[in-house]
Formats: structure tokens, sequence, C-alpha cells
């Protein structure tokens, strides 16, 4: 649990100093920290997926899952969704509850992506939090925007990541026995190309959508299923 207590207190502490900053931080400070984060997402998305590949069974199942994962998300278009729903808080805001809208922001941001769902997964069953790190040291970034923008509040946002990445470190923990090192080497190099697609998007380069992705990391698991069910 280390990794998420870890990305627990980086969004109290971002918290904590945005709301002291009151005027918010500056753009130029923001873009040169998100390239720094995009330049680290793409350096451990790359190692996890190319590291992983000579452990593969089966070479080409990364390349059917980016692509039937792609068609299903693309399909639900999890991405728009999650778009539009980001944007109507942040116009809500204008006259509502700053304070409602400024946290259920911050709580899809925070919760939803490949960085803090899989990292927790990582963690319970390798001790590896090299990916609740990443998304620590982004949170931390994002945790102190949001604050000087909506005050202290925003600290609220912190138990409910605990929580969020808290319950998929106790799935992995319990079903650890269900999940082969085989079938572990296919989720990260999925997951490797997710997170290097989010360090492209980060530094403006290509807007991968890697929420429409997301589906890609159960096609290896219900993969796996129907082999041992079957085979």
């Amino acid at each position: 649990m280390i990794g998420t207590i870890v990305n627990t207190a980086t969004i109290i502490a971002g918290t904590i100093i945005g709301s002291l900053l009151h005027r918010g931080v500056k753009e130029k400070y923001k873009q040169v920290l998100y390239t720094g984060l995009g330049l680290a997402s793409l350096a451990i998305g790359l190692n996890a997926t190319i590291s992983h590949f000579s452990q593969s069974e089966y070479p080409v199942l990364f390349i059917i899952s980016l692509a039937v994962g792609g068609v299903v998300g693309t399909a639900i278009d999890i991405d728009g969704r999650f778009k539009r729903v980001v944007d109507r808080l942040k116009h809500d805001a204008d006259g509502g509850n700053r304070l409602a809208d400024g946290l259920a922001t911050a709580i899809l941001l925070y919760c939803i992506g490949p960085l803090s769902m899989l990292g927790p997964v990582i963690s319970a069953l390798k001790g590896d939090h090299t990916f609740l790190f990443t998304n620590a040291t982004l949170d931390f970034v994002s945790s102190m925007v949001f604050a000087s923008t909506y005050g202290i509040g925003m600290i609220l946002a912190a138990p409910v990541l605990f929580c969020w990445q808290g319950l998929f470190w106790l799935v992995a923990r319990i079903s650890s026995t269900a999940v082969s090192d085989a079938l572990m080497a296919e989720l990260l190099i999925v997951g490797g190309l997710l997170i290097t697609g989010s360090g492209l998007a980060l530094l403006n380069l290509k807007d991968c959508k890697t929420l429409n992705l997301l589906p890609s990391l159960l096609v290896p698991i219900i993969w796996f299923l129907l082999k041992g069910l079957f085979f």
C-alpha cells in the first residue's frame, strides 16, 4: 500500500501548497512540469512494455488487445464522455457550488487512468510502486492547480483516491494466486503502451485518447480465462 499512501500524501501536500498560492500556478511553470512528467511517462511506459516482451507467450496478444479494446472504448466513447463530464462541471462551477464541482472534477482526473488503475495492481502483485509514484507526481501538480482555484476543501479528494486505489490493491492481493506471471507480463505490455500514450498527450504531441484504450487491459484477462476453461 506504500504507493497508494504516497499518492494520497502528495495530493494532500499539493492541496495545501496550492491553497497558499491563492492566485494560482503560472502557466509557464505548469507547462514545464507537465513536460517533465510527459517525458517520464514515456520512459516508464516504454520500459514496462519493452522489458516484458521477452516474457510474453503470445507476441501478438498486445496488438489484438489494443485493437479490440480501442474499438470497444471508442464505441462506448469513454474519452468523450469523460471530457464532457469534466467540461460540464467546469462550466457549472461559474455559478454553482465551486467546491463541489472542483472536487468532482479532481476525483475523476485522479482516479480514471492507467496509472491510477494499473498501479495498485502492480504494487500488490510485484511490490513495484513505479506507476503509483509517477501518478503521485502528476497528482501533486494537479492538486496544486485545483487548490489554488477552489481552496483547501479540495483535500477531500485524497481519501477518495485512497479508497479507490485501495480497492484495486485489495482485489489484486486477494486474487494474487489467480494472476500468473504470463498474464502479468501481458498486462504490463499493454499498460506500458497506455502510459506511453499518456506521455505523448502531456507533451502535446498526440492525443491518443488513452481512456478509449482502457478496455484493452481486459482483453488479456479474458483470453487467459478462456484459455483456462477450454484449453
